[in-house]
């Protein structure tokens, strides 16, 4: 009998004129039970230039952002290289391979969604989601870009707030994050 993971869900990321914010819920679950409802899923990373957050299996997640990490230093600056050697790894790589959560990376100039069968996903609209509940929030950022002058950070906070209203495994308590100038 295998128990169920330790999940978190909804991450999202908007990039608009120059600018990114990413953001993400405070919710834990394991199962259908709330386990944690402040969980900081969200990072900066690469000299607080790279925004990342996680949705899935938590522990999983904090192995990726170490790799993550481990691949920002060792192509700075370049956030694409970097994605793309983490995305090659963790599909090659035994250990890594069985590691159950979704990455959300972006910085001001790209943004993407990197998961274990080794896709590297670049959203067309600079907006990008991960989650149980990131379809919801995808679809309020995309309606807030289209019919707002909001920015970046204030669209993440509204549309992960709107989502956390509908899906049972998303909450209210947000974490937005924008990098260092």
């Amino acid at each position: 009998m295998s128990l169920p993971a330790f999940r978190a869900t909804t991450i999202l990321a908007v990039r608009r004129d120059g600018k990114v914010a990413l953001g993400g819920d405070g919710q834990v679950t394991v199962g259908d039970t709330i386990m944690k409802a402040n969980a900081q899923k969200v990072r900066l990373l690469g000299n607080g230039r790279v925004l990342a957050g996680f949705a899935g299996a938590a522990a999983d997640a904090f192995t990726l952002f170490e790799k993550f990490e481990e691949k920002l230093e060792r192509y700075p600056g370049n956030l694409s290289r970097a994605s793309v050697e983490l995305a090659k790894e963790w599909r090659s790589d035994r250990v890594l391979r069985r590691l159950d959560a979704l990455l959300a990376v972006c910085d001001r100039e790209n943004g993407f969604v990197l998961s274990g069968n080794g896709e590297i996903i670049e959203p067309d609209d600079g907006i990008l989601a991960i989650g149980s509940g990131g379809s919801y929030a995808l679809a309020a950022a995309r309606a807030l870009a289209a019919h707002t002058p909001l920015a970046p950070v204030d669209i993440v906070r509204k549309a992960l707030a709107i989502a956390g209203e509908i899906c049972i495994y998303t909450n209210a308590n947000i974490t937005v994050i924008e990098p260092a100038s």
